[in-house]
């Protein structure tokens, strides 16, 4: 089938194809469906249970539930599908990752937040080479009795994936694809070209000086830089699978492909994967069974800056003047400087006519003309192969006992290739000649893991008996580079390694890595009685190289209860509580994510120096200061649960938790006259995380007509309490001129945003002359009518950053997410809605440092007069009273949100229909992603990350709205 789709028409269409196979002949009892009363199992980690004996603190997400969400990463269907993990994607980029966070921050300073990935039984440090279609299940491991089996890798939380095995019978084979289009769903209301002139003139009148536009009106829209960076972009998606097997046998395998372009200048933002992946199991015995897990994935991408404020498409379309051109054309211009500059003009960036690309005379530095800029970043791209495997053999002796022994590896291959040609883009924005990069990296870490389960039922006793041992090596990498210069093309096409030229033009490195292993051992107790009494305790002791001697050994223990009260005698029969469970639990879990062997002091070269003759000799200092005392960073967590089905259609679960991150790992900051190469490591605090979640499932058929609802929501405190030396705090993320926007500081939530608090604006000298302190003297003597008006937060009578106070969280307090199944003789309708409340953005689109940048037009509504804002202070460029160049609540918007992320309706054509041409099913649907979102925030996107910097938003990569059209076909 060809499908044509027009970008222009801003329509997006995609075809979603899913055909089974069989490839042998079946009988009647083969397609007649049964019924099959099996209890849920969950996966706990290096095992499974019954879900409804489970005592800790486990969210699962099937592959029923994820099957029909278009994403880009896996992870990204984790949203707003478990309680207490909060999903942020980092931009709308395509491969760009998402930030995930369970049940808060863990730490601030030791690695990411994010939590440990387990893929059928091998850790890994994400999944983005992992094929969603692959994926059997998922299982969020949220609390510290049933992470701690992970010990210490398992303070951030546990993400458990099972990918999908043969299961013994016909032969299945088959195939997904789509094709799709999408675009931009907002864009900013930025000054035109009158406006603009119309603010500029305004802003030096009120500095002092004279009107540099006569005629502001004059100049009419001018350039929309939005309009020439935005674009519709292609997604395309082609999956193939083969399984089945026998008694002795089975097997799986999958083929994948993905391209996807950015809505923001395709051709140098887009994302290609291409997936293969075979597990099979066999039975060479009755009592042995071996297997393995292979995956191999190469993708290949480039992208924009994502969310950046120095440069690249988004941040200069935001902030150059409307008044300069896309392309010069006009001959009076072309006869102006730098268009007519000799020395130049050979640099300059040209459309496919010969024409240069205009360059702004007022906005400079890293700002530049987008569309010339995507001509200097042609050819360049990043790639990435990785091979992850697993084999394992399974030994079942004396009826009770089976001993497993595993060995997984990940071989990662990686690096990028980028041509930089001569330009000009501006004054600031140059290069004198072009250079041709190249960086490979690769990187294996392995492991083996050895098990030995003993399980047995006696009487009403069930128990469970885990014991094990793990080797882990990390690391074992090396990498190098080579840049020629002074090509002999400015070409990205034309450039090549094969250019004969002088060795002074080519630039070699070269590096290994350091290695780094652990050793652990660990044991689980799981017993019941009579499905009654609950319990579960585990330990884990972990050794690891990254600490002295003394440290290198951590214990990680937890214990965890549950008690069905509705399996007692006592439980009374009735149609409200059809089921009742208490559980709860207690465990500490360990980080030692920091870089390696930094409780010793190494030497590194560059201290070179003279002695005597006058010659330099090469020289060593010490790089940092030893600690011999750097130890683990640890988290405890107690979780109190109840699980209960009311009127045997709603499913509710109620989880109350407590996380305590003691002896947080960062480094601190040292006084530059140490002459130290890096800050040393120290465990610097402490911070908890209290949190409430929320799980209600419902369903019900009435005749032909299907019902289900399932909703999630999480309640999320965060609490810094402790940091060395009683620091009060230490900065966090900063923003040009301002420096540090937010903090980490005790009493205060991770990140929170600190700076002034106005209070309103002055309207006439006399309101400035009557802000005084208790002694009669002027609290902004350098403010005018029409500056803002700040609150003396400490009294001592003046305005400085002592004066800073708490203006909100930047984690949000609220996740929510709700997910509506319904159906109709042969109509479906699926609703997906996810959000988050309680956290403010720092809208930081403008760059401060210079000055004729563009504003949005909430700038319109400034201080002109007495009487005429008191929200918006007056424009300048001196900015003497600092109005804009330093942190205040001017700055922060609400963050709270409501996206209807996913609409479908689908129509499943009768089955003597689908007969007809040979089909068991044949299933017709139609998709809104990312339709609307409901907010306050002014900006592009509402959902903003950044990795462990939440809520700053300095011009971030929006999210695509996307619709389909597919079709789900079964033979």
């Amino acid at each position: 089938m060809n499908l044509r789709i027009s970008r222009s028409l801003g329509l997006v269409a995609v075809l979603y194809f899913t055909a089974n196979f069989s490839a042998q002949t079946t009988t009647v009892n083969d397609t007649v469906p049964k019924e099959n009363k099996i209890e849920e199992v969950v996966m706990i980690g290096y095992g499974s249970q019954k879900k409804s004996n489970v005592t800790g603190a486990i969210s699962s997400v099937k592959a029923k539930d994820i099957e029909n969400v278009p994403a880009g990463r896996p992870e990204q269907v984790l949203q707003g599908r478990a309680a207490g993990v909060t999903v942020i994607s980092n931009s709308g980029q395509p491969g760009s990752k998402a930030t995930i966070r369970v049940r808060g921050i863990t730490s601030f300073g030791a690695g990411s937040n994010d939590p440990l990935w387990v893929v059928d039984g091998i850790v890994v440090d994400n999944i983005g080479w992992l094929n969603q279609s692959d994926i059997e299940g998922m299982e969020i491991l949220k609390d510290g009795a049933s992470a701690a089996i992970y010990g210490v890798s398992a303070a951030k939380g546990v993400v458990l994936i099972t990918t999908k095995k043969g299961v013994k019978g016909r032969l299945n084979v088959s195939y997904n694809g789509f094709l799709g289009v999408g675009s931009a769903s907002k864009k900013l209301d930025l000054l035109n070209a009158a406006q603009y002139a119309t603010i500029i003139n305004e802003a030096n009148v009120n500095d002092g000086r004279n009107p540099v536009f006569a005629n502001p009106s004059g100049y009419g829209q001018g350039t929309d830089w939005q309009k020439e960076i935005f674009n519709s972009a292609q997604r395309t998606s082609h999956e193939f699978s083969i399984s089945g097997g026998n008694d002795k046998s089975t097997y799986y395998s999958s083929f994948g492909y993905y391209d996807q372009e950015g809505i923001v200048m395709r051709d140098i933002s887009y994302y290609k994967r291409l997936n293969a992946r075979l597990n099979s199991n066999h039975k060479i015995f009755d009592f042995l069974t071996v297997g393995q897990t292979f995956a191999y994935t190469h993708t290949k991408s480039q992208g924009i800056n994502e969310n950046g404020e120095f440069g690249g498409p988004l941040s200069s379309a935001i902030n150059m003047d409307p008044l300069t051109p896309v392309v010069v054309t006009d001959p009076a211009m072309l006869a102006t400087n730098p268009y007519n500059n000799p020395d130049i003009m050979g640099s300059l960036v040209r459309d496919e006519n010969g024409n240069p690309y205009g360059i702004s005379s007022r906005v400079n530095k890293e700002m530049s003309n987008p569309i010339a800029f995507k001509k200097t970043q042609m050819g360049r791209y990043k790639w990435s192969d990785d091979m992850v495997a697993n084999v394992f053999a399974e030994l079942k002796f004396n009826k009770n006992f089976t001993f497993k022994s595993s060995m997984n590896g990940k071989l990662s291959y990686w690096g990028e290739q980028a041509f930089t040609p001569k330009y000009y883009l501006g004054p600031a924005n140059k290069t004198d000649f072009n250079n041709l990069f190249r960086q490979t990296d690769k990187k294996f870490e392995w492991s083996t893991e050895n098990t030995l389960t003993y399980q047995n039922k006696f009487g009403e006793h069930n128990l469970n008996v885990l014991l094990g041992q793990g080797y882990y090596e990390y690391n074992i990498s090396s990498g190098q580079n080579t840049t020629y210069k002074n090509l002999p093309t400015n070409n990205w096409e034309d450039a090549s390694f094969n250019f004969e030229i002088p060795q002074t033009d080519r630039l070699t490195n070269a590096w290994d890595g350091k290695e780094t292993h652990k050793t652990s051992y660990f044991a689980r107790v799981v017993y019941d009685y009579n499905n009654k009494y609950l319990f579960t305790g585990t330990i884990r002791r972990d050794g690891s190289s990254k600490f002295a001697r003394d440290y290198h050994w951590g214990n990680f223990p937890a214990m965890s209860l549950g008690w069905n009260l509705s399996n007692e005698s006592f439980w009374p029969e009735n149609k409200v509580v059809n089921s009742f469970k208490l559980r709860g639990g207690y465990g500490i879990l360990g980080n030692d994510a920091i870089d390696d062997f930094q409780f010793a002091n190494f030497l590194s070269p560059g201290s070179n120096y003279t002695f005597g003759d006058n010659i330099i000799h090469i020289g060593y200092a010490p790089s940092t200061l030893e600690n011999p005392e750097l130890r683990w960073e640890k988290t405890s967590q107690i979780n109190i649960a109840a699980d209960i089905k009311l009127f045997r259609n709603f499913d509710l679960s109620v989880d109350v938790y407590r996380k305590k991150s003691t002896d947080i790992l960062r480094r601190i900051e040292l006084p530059g006259y140490l002459g130290l190469v890096k800050d040393p490591w120290r465990n610097i605090g402490d911070m908890n995380n209290d949190g409430i979640e929320v799980t209600l499932g419902y369903k019900k058929s009435w005749g032909d007509f299907g019902f289900s609802a399932n909703g999630n929501f999480s309640y999320l405190k965060n609490e810094i309490t402790r940091l060395e030396g009683d620091k009060l705090y230490v900065p966090f993320a900063s923003f040009q001129s301002m420096g540090a926007v937010s903090r980490l500081q005790v009493g205060s939530s991770y990140g929170a945003f600190y700076g002034f608090q106005n209070l309103g604006v002055f309207q006439n000298q006399a309101e400035v002359n009557a802000y005084k302190d208790g002694s009669g003297n002027l609290i902004q003597p350098n403010a005018k009518p029409g500056d803002f008006k700040r609150l003396d937060a400490n009294g001592d009578g003046k305005i400085d950053e002592n004066d800073y106070v708490n203006l909100g969280n930047s984690v949000p307090k609220y996740t929510f997410g709700l997910t509506l199944n319904m159906n109709y003789k042969n109509f479906d309708v699926m609703i997906f809605a996810q959000g988050q409340a309680g956290n403010k953005i720092f809208q930081g689109l403008r760059r401060l440092d210079i000055q004729d940048a563009n504003y949005q037009t909430t700038i319109l509504d400034r201080w002109t007069g007495e009487g005429t804002s008191n929200m918006v202070a007056r424009v300048t460029q001196d900015d003497p009273n600092q109005n804009y160049t330093r942190m205040s609540n001017y700055y922060l918007q609400k963050g709270d949100y409501l996206r209807l992320k996913l609409v479908q309706v689908g129509y499943t054509l009768p089955v003597e229909v689908a007969k007809t041409i040979g089909a068991n099913k044949i299933r017709f649907y139609v998709t809104g992603e990312n339709l609307v979102t409901f907010t306050k925030y002014t900006g592009y996107d509402p959902e903003i990350a950044g990795n462990d910097t939440f809520g700053v938003d300095r011009a971030y990569y929006p999210q695509a709205r996307t619709f389909l059209f597919g079709a789900n076909v079964q033979f």
